[in-house]
């Protein structure tokens, strides 16, 4: 380590951005298998991953993985991770200067963004086809009711996939809901960057929180220390993961953009066709910034670090200011 340099870090930055196509995969994998009481290296992960568009994903056509190039955050990541270790070198005095530092100055692959952000959202209509079409498929078929709360669990409680999913290192249970002194209602949550943290229920919630624990078999609400999973597989035990979920929302997704495209028409249909599941949590957070709610109370619930990040991504109080003052500027 001590004989790399900038140069060296740079050349690093180049491999990342175009890597030989045996070193990307099309799907995330964990990296090892548990296999008869050991862990062996899994053959299908693999360093990169090539994200294909959503419309590309039922394609005969096999991806071109010579298109593969790293967005602008995993490439941050690359260069966070690089400066910690250095850092982490220099504070065991084992070496004495920063060359990822440096580097990142440098790196070619950067591109310096001050574009508005626009909020992946369902607008107030598209979220109603979603949910209408849930419910009525509840009424066609039982099985649907597992739909219906992951969608109003999503939306309604701003839950990243993998925080309604089992995990490794975590499994939600129902005993993960309680009920405080003052009969306010949380949730407790194992999320991103390994933080707990509990989660507002509202009353309208509970509701879907009875109906799908009646259709279970469960008592009407959680009680303390239970551990049957918030979302149980239709087979097996356990919970859902991350993938089986979001195959749950994307064929409600697919279901409401049929419906609306027929009743109101592509265009407005069309953001329902590029949803995922991260949607949903952009969807109820937007809401509760229309309906006034405190940003310092919202931002605890997404589990931000801080405010600034709620209003960055969803409030955009400075661009909100700027697209004002611009409106009356004249062209003749």
């Amino acid at each position: 380590m001590d004989q790399l340099r900038k140069s060296d870090i740079l050349d690093y930055a180049d491999f990342c951005w175009q890597p030989p196509v045996t070193w990307i995969c099309l799907a995330n994998h964990e990296k090892f298998q548990y296999i008869n009481g050991s862990y062996v290296q899994n053959k299908d992960w693999a360093p990169f991953k090539l994200k294909l568009a959503k419309n590309t994903v039922k394609s005969d056509t096999p991806p071109d993985k010579k298109k593969y190039k790293p967005s602008q955050q995993t490439l941050t990541a690359t260069f966070t991770a690089l400066i910690a270790f250095y850092k982490y070198l220099m504070n065991e005095e084992y070496l004495y200067g920063n060359p990822a530092q440096i580097a990142k100055t440098d790196c070619r692959h950067f591109i310096k963004d001050s574009q508005v952000k626009e909020v992946r959202r369902l607008t107030e209509s598209q979220w109603q086809y979603v949910y209408n079409v849930t419910v009525a498929l509840t009424e066609e078929d039982h099985l649907f009711e597992r739909s219906l709360f992951i969608i109003c669990a999503l939306k309604t409680l701003f839950l990243r996939i993998s925080e309604l999913s089992e995990r490794s290192n975590w499994s939600p249970v129902m005993g993960h809901f309680w009920e405080d002194s003052d009969s306010n209602w949380w949730l407790k949550i194992y999320g991103k960057g390994r933080k707990l943290r509990d989660i507002t229920v509202p009353n309208s919630f509970i509701p879907y929180l009875k109906r799908y624990r009646s259709y279970r078999g469960l008592s009407p609400l959680p009680s303390p220390g239970e551990n049957a999973p918030i979302v149980e597989k239709i087979r097996g035990q356990g919970g859902m993961t991350a993938r089986q979920l979001t195959r749950i929302v994307q064929e409600v997704f697919d279901r409401a953009y049929e419906k609306m495209r027929d009743a109101e028409g592509e265009d407005k249909a069309r953001k329902l066709k590029e949803a995922s599941t991260h949607w949903l949590r952009h969807t109820g957070a937007s809401m509760e910034i229309e309906r006034g709610r405190a940003l310092k109370d919202l931002s605890e619930d997404l589990g931000h670090s801080s405010m600034a990040t709620t209003d960055t991504i969803y409030v955009q109080t400075e661009n909100r200011i700027r697209a004002e003052s611009g409106k009356t500027r004249k062209v003749n």
